[in-house]
């Protein structure tokens, strides 16, 4: 009603089974591609697409537990009687040398007064400002660290741009609406989604760019892949650009133009950050595979928290921990979670990770595309149940131990679709749409 669309919903799951000679490597979705090894076979691809959601957006606030509205409030753990994690998914010794992230890791642990959760470890190696693994330096493409799907083939981008344009037009072709994307790289798939999608003028004419990014180095790459040039009277990124800025000022926006649309473009630190009450057609491609997990392992003590901690005795670098028995992050994230499992789904688990931010996020994106409009297309690696134990680093196309040199290898992990999908069915029926 109202020019908006019905909410809709779907998740795929398929195995690869494959081998890489039979199929040409552009039509495999794969995610973290490693070029010296055949398809990851046991590996899904999984798809979840929505539109029109709706429900007032949440406020994070830091802090202990309380019922403030978000879907996971942070909260502290406690790290006392600590027992020794078994290691259930990677078979290398932690080896952190003189790394200065793991420095970094060491000095956070002793400040705290214990070990970290996996999820500070993985948003401390992923996003610091000073080492962190996307902050400094391009990880993508053969001389990086993992391909992903737009830089095999241009394609991928042309048809995210025909998806696009279909929405855009069974929205009524709104004449002005903001593409989003989450995590945008090199930003070789909006500018493959641009360049397909110029010709269509009153298409292109009505898009303007929000490019989600908290790495200036890739923001620069960024500006170069689209073909920016900046608007007279228009304030550039400082080359000192820092973490996390919204690229805003108190007057307007800070904008470039992309020369391969004319499309506006702009970045920003979080989804937040991009103006509403516009309709957005919201894109995420391998983003939430980052985002931090939390780790869980069912024991005699109840469900502990796997935790990192500074490695004892002869052995040097960090090792995993168990808490000595359940967490206060064990007992919100689990039972979250556990709500929308069988009984049967939950009597055969171990493991199991939990990714609050995703589902935080999702929420927010439902809500936009709910009040405002439009839709959103998520593209990565998971499954559509809970997920157990899948974790991994990648460095040079190859995986590595996780503790092994941080700051230095790619940490990503499966994305519970079935979770996201959960999150979109509350927030329609929270307004009377149905999923």
């Amino acid at each position: 009603e109202g020019g908006r669309m019905g909410i809709r919903i779907w998740g795929m799951a398929r195995m690869l089974l494959f081998p890489s000679h039979s199929h040409p490597s552009f039509l495999l979705p794969q995610a973290r591609t490693l070029s010296s090894l055949p398809p990851l076979f046991h590996r899904f691809a999984a798809f979840c697409s929505f539109s029109s959601a709706s429900l007032s957006p949440p406020q994070q606030q830091p802090g202990p537990a309380e019922d403030n509205g978000d879907i996971f409030p942070r909260i502290s753990v406690d790290r006392s009687g600590l027992y020794s994690a078994p290691e259930h998914s990677h078979d290398q010794e932690s080896d952190t040398g003189q790394n200065p992230m793991a420095k970094h890791i060491e000095a956070l642990i002793r400040f705290r007064g214990g070990p970290i959760t996996v999820a500070e470890f993985m948003e401390e190696v992923l996003t610091n400002p000073t080492a962190g693994f996307y902050m400094n330096r391009d990880v993508f493409g053969s001389s990086g660290d993992f391909v992903t799907s737009p830089e095999i083939s241009q394609m991928f981008g042309e048809l995210l741009g025909v998806w696009s344009m279909c929405l855009w037009q069974q929205m009524g072709q709104p004449t002005a609406i903001q593409l989003i994307e989450l995590g945008p790289g090199r930003g070789t798939l909006m500018a493959d989604l641009l360049r397909g999608t110029a010709k269509f003028r009153e298409f292109a004419e009505s898009v303007s760019v929000h490019l989600i990014e908290c790495s200036p180095t890739l923001r620069k790459i960024q500006q170069q892949t689209l073909k920016c040039t900046w608007e007279s009277g228009k304030h550039k990124l400082s080359e000192g650009g820092s973490f996390g800025c919204s690229l805003e000022t108190k007057d307007s926006s800070v904008e470039a133009i992309s020369q391969l649309s004319g499309a506006h473009v702009s970045w920003h630190a979080n989804l937040q950050q991009v103006h509403r009450g516009v309709p957005s057609i919201i894109i995420s491609h391998e983003f939430f595979d980052a985002l931090p997990i939390h780790q869980f392992q069912r024991t005699d003590r109840g469900w502990c928290e796997k935790l990192v901690d500074i490695a004892e005795g002869s052995r040097k670098g960090l090792q995993f921990v168990l808490s000595p028995g359940p967490t206060a992050a064990s007992k919100l994230y689990l039972a979250k979670r556990f709500k929308w499992a069988s009984i049967e789904e939950k009597a055969k688990l171990d493991h199991v990770e939990v990714c609050p931010q995703a589902l935080q996020i999702t929420k927010e994106i439902a809500c936009r595309v709910g009040e405002d409009g439009g839709g959103a297309l998520v593209i990565d690696y998971g499954e559509d149940n809970i997920i157990s134990d899948s974790l991994q680093a990648i460095r040079k196309h190859k995986f590595v131990h996780v503790l092994d040199n941080p700051g230095t290898a790619d940490l990503s992990a499966y994305i519970d679709f079935a979770a996201l999908k959960h999150i979109v069915e509350e927030a329609a029926g929270c307004v009377g749409y149905s999923a």
